[in-house]
């Protein structure tokens, strides 16, 4: 393990969890990297009392909010009036001298505050100001959320936000992206990709899963349902808190491996399910970094598999180098951290069939998002059978790794009968909202259990 320090942010850790051991012939390597930042030194003032955080002295950030204002957010008119209250109450928790933006979406974006291709800079000022422009929100119009998302990325990559700040996005839809193509919404996400995080909530449940989870898994953030519009001045609160808590933007996670060694995945594991490795960028000889995106003070997990050459018993070598790294002012990146993988083959049969109890217990956490997600297709496609077996492994992998909230979100769309054995029964009848919320959180995963 490697630690990075420096007065007023995080220090950064990699602890490397595996079974180094193989037997002869054997070639998979399997680690969980668990990373830490800790001490930044900011994120406790910054989130419980953002209004005497005098500006300056916080890390850089700019926030872009985009509001869906279509036609359908008058239907109830409950859901217009939370995502007024809801946007106000997120720019009450800006830190003072955040940079600031509220965006108003329908088929076109349209600049609610400050405008003029500006952001504001957080004060009391300009949070009255903003909360004033927000009165004149109104519903009307069609869905077009690359639109939104590409106003974002221009407002958020203006000249008076610093290179090494924390960019922001909060994302609110209620509605199916009907006015643009798909293909138009997957280019805006590809062109925001790398330039900003975004958190993404549906309110109600007239909206699409995979747009919504879509949105946050391109741009590194996290999605989540609101199903009663009364609830989202507490979510948006709770996300805007987060935000602030940020303090190191455009994180990597760089994997540097020897000759001969292959890489098969990359994937976060905690605290979501999250596949990077299609995202690589190179970096070097053999190297390649994965983006993790911003942090604050927080713990993630990921679960890298190399393939290894073949070696005769008793050799060991390095396996992959894995480093957190974030560019400088001057665009240089800067080593965090850093953990190893290795391997060492070995005849003991002990050793090398034992199987490392973090690789263990996220490879069932990432089987678990995964079936969760088949089930609930197969359930959507009218295969019934196909549902049932799917979701009876999934309570089973619930159970057994003791994820209780996705246990219960289960039990409300499946009648269970026997945990262990995974053995359920369809419900006859579910609530939308219970379908879409366990749709939604799938991917969320809970830690290893201490070892008592």
């Amino acid at each position: 393990m490697a630690i990075f320090s420096k007065s007023n942010v995080p220090q950064f850790s990699v602890d490397v969890y595996q079974n180094e051991f193989l037997p002869e012939g054997g070639r998979e390597v399997h680690a969980i990297a668990t990373v830490t930042s800790t001490g930044g030194g900011t994120i406790g003032s910054a989130v419980s009392a953002p209004h005497l955080y005098s500006a300056g002295q916080g890390p850089d950030a700019a926030v872009a909010i985009m509001v869906d204002c279509s036609g359908s957010m008058d239907y109830p008119p409950t859901k217009m009036r939370g995502a007024r209250d809801a946007t106000a109450a997120a720019i009450d928790a800006l830190r003072d001298g955040v940079r600031f933006a509220v965006i108003g979406g329908t088929h076109v974006a349209k600049e609610v505050y400050p405008g003029g291709g500006r952001l504001a800079v957080a004060d009391p000022t300009t949070r009255e100001q903003a909360k004033q422009a927000l009165r004149g929100l109104s519903a009307g119009g069609g869905t077009a959320i690359g639109t939104w998302l590409r106003l974002a990325d221009r407002l958020l990559a203006s000249a008076d936000v610093a290179a090494t700040a924390v960019r922001h996005g909060i994302l609110l839809t209620d509605g199916r992206n009907e006015h643009e193509s798909p293909e138009d919404l997957r280019a805006a996400l590809d062109s925001c990709a790398g330039r900003f995080t975004c958190d993404a909530r549906g309110v109600g449940t007239d909206w699409e899963v995979k747009e919504v989870t879509g949105i946050a898994s391109a741009l590194l953030g996290t999605a989540d349902i609101v199903a009663d519009p009364a609830g989202l001045s507490a979510d948006f609160t709770r996300m805007m808190e987060a935000a602030m808590g940020k303090e190191v933007a455009d994180v990597s996670l760089r994997l540097w491996t020897p000759v001969g060694v292959e890489i098969q995945f990359v994937k976060q594991v905690a605290p979501t399910v999250e596949d990077l490795t299609g995202r690589r960028t190179e970096a070097g000889p053999r190297a390649g970094d994965y983006p993790t995106g911003s942090w604050g003070d927080e713990s993630r997990d990921y679960h890298i598999c190399v393939r290894v050459p073949g070696a005769d018993l008793g050799q060991e070598m390095l396996a992959a180098r894995v480093s957190l790294v974030v560019p400088q002012g001057d665009g240089t990146p800067q080593t965090l951290s850093q953990g190893l993988v290795r391997a060492v083959w070995t005849d003991d049969m002990a050793a090398s069939t034992s199987i490392n109890p973090q690789v263990a217990h996220y490879t069932g956490q990432a089987e678990l998002a995964h079936v969760i997600q088949q089930g609930l297709d197969a359930r959507k496609s009218g295969d019934l059978d196909g549902a049932t077996a799917k979701l009876g492994r999934a309570v089973q992998l619930a159970a057994a790794s003791g994820n209780a909230d996705t246990a219960k979100l289960l039990s409300k769309v499946v009648d269970v009968v026997d945990a262990a054995e995974g053995t359920v029964r369809l419900k006859a009848k579910v609530a939308e909202a219970d379908e879409m919320t366990l749709e939604t959180r799938s991917t969320k995963t809970v830690r290893v259990k201490k070892q008592s």
